[in-house]
């Protein structure tokens, strides 16, 4: 075959179940998927661990983040139930519709979802939060924030909701009759209400944060640091708080700081839920992290169907905790350039990084290392010759645009 047919037959991957906005995710490594069907078994488990809640409540009358239980269930047990657990792991998907068969509530559009299953480790956060960023500033959000807050682990939440549970009930003649139902369902749904009588209680209430646990206090203290390393502005929000029954970990919300008072202010909205297929008695646990992105008024434009994408021929190998922290800041710009990767950056180990690559057969690979981190470099190296060299970061995506355009001819 020779050069030019080569180009011609290779040069694309094909998709299904993209559209145009959804190009950003597959440059931060999700694969494009349809969402799976939520089933009522989905829903009658949801119940169970709600433990008589209502789940179908209005959020916005109660305060309540537009979380759904039976959606990241439905993610549990198609994980299990499909292929998904065979693939490179972790899983990093893309969903463009909503989930189907979703109990209905109201106040917010679901726009797109971004999972990430099978990883523990912080950069899976820092992943969602920088391609949801780059996804809302395609849509034209480029004014935005991060509020973020954690409730750690099991053993975290169960230290923190005794001590706020021993909090309210101290105050509990201060409250009116709907907050004090709300303290018998949950103290969590306090900490967010609108109630006029939490006002002043929330404001002195114990912290979710005071009473993590040391690996849940390194967690959050990762994506803060991803979060200044790539520039993004942020602040810890202690109201922002997941259902203890599902929600595990942080709780980050994607905000609109646009002095437009009309504009919408919820963007998008993530949560961890490791532990949850435990809770659901399967053979496998595995740990989970989602962004919903809850924009109502998309670009019809960004929305079309796509059904190719140029195929990479890079993949990135990063080395250490101070080339995740540039790593990401690395990919904006290759994608900014259009230039594909093969990328692993939510695996935590290098042999992982390394197989993965191996079995995609890449042509280069760029590495980036402590030394190249603190240098603002990356090392491209010609996988078949081993050849390689040493490009400032500012140079890289020229320097990957002429190794592309020489590549395919």
């Amino acid at each position: 075959m020779n050069k030019n047919k080569k180009a011609q037959d290779s040069k694309f991957l094909s998709y299904d179940h993209l559209d145009k906005i959804g190009e950003t995710s597959i440059y931060y490594g999700f694969t494009s998927m349809k969402g799976p069907t939520i089933t009522k078994a989905d829903i009658d488990a949801a119940k169970d661990i709600m433990d008589g809640d209502n789940i179908d409540d209005e959020t916005e009358k109660h305060g309540r983040l537009p979380l759904h239980a039976e959606e990241k269930i439905a993610l549990i047990r198609a994980y299990h139930e499909t292929d998904w657990h065979t693939m490179p792991q972790p899983v990093m998907l893309y969903f463009k519709d909503a989930f189907r068969g979703s109990i209905k509530k109201s106040g917010y559009h679901r726009y797109a979802d971004l999972e990430i299953i099978g990883s523990s480790g912080s950069i899976a956060e820092a992943t969602l939060i920088q391609t949801t960023r780059a996804i809302l500033a395609e849509e034209g959000y480029t004014e935005t924030a991060v509020e973020i807050n954690s409730i750690g682990d099991r053993d975290s939440i169960a230290r923190f909701t005794r001590e706020l549970t021993a909090y309210y009930r101290k105050h509990i003649n201060e409250m009116t009759p709907d907050a004090r139902q709300m303290l018998k369902r949950d103290p969590f749904e306090l900490l967010s209400s609108h109630d006029e009588s939490c006002t002043e209680l929330n404001s002195k209430a114990p912290k979710s944060m005071d009473f993590l646990t040391e690996s849940s206090r390194r967690h959050l203290e990762e994506i803060l640091e991803y979060c200044e390393t790539l520039g993004i502005p942020y602040t810890v929000n202690n109201s922002l708080i997941g259902n203890r029954k599902y929600c595990t970990e942080t709780i980050v919300a994607i905000v609109n700081t646009s002095e437009d008072k009309k504009a919408q202010r919820l963007l998008a909205i993530g949560v961890r839920y490791n532990g949850l297929a435990k809770r659901l008695n399967m053979k496998r646990d595995v740990q989970g992290v989602g962004m919903s992105i809850l924009i109502k008024d998309g670009s019809p434009a960004l929305r079309k169907t796509v059904t190719k994408m140029k195929r990479p021929i890079a993949s990135f190998v990063q080395l250490g905790m101070e080339s995740k922290l540039a790593a990401l800041g690395v990919v904006e710009h290759l994608r900014q350039a259009k230039i594909p990767l093969y990328l692993c950056l939510a695996k935590d180990r290098l042999t992982a990084q390394v197989s993965a690559n191996e079995k995609f057969h890449m042509p280069y690979t760029i590495v980036m290392g402590k030394k190249e981190a603190v240098d603002k470099t990356a090392i491209v190296r010609n996988t078949d010759t081993h050849a390689q060299s040493v490009i400032t970061l500012e140079d890289l995506p020229k320097y990957m645009k002429k190794i592309e355009a020489d590549y395919w001819g």
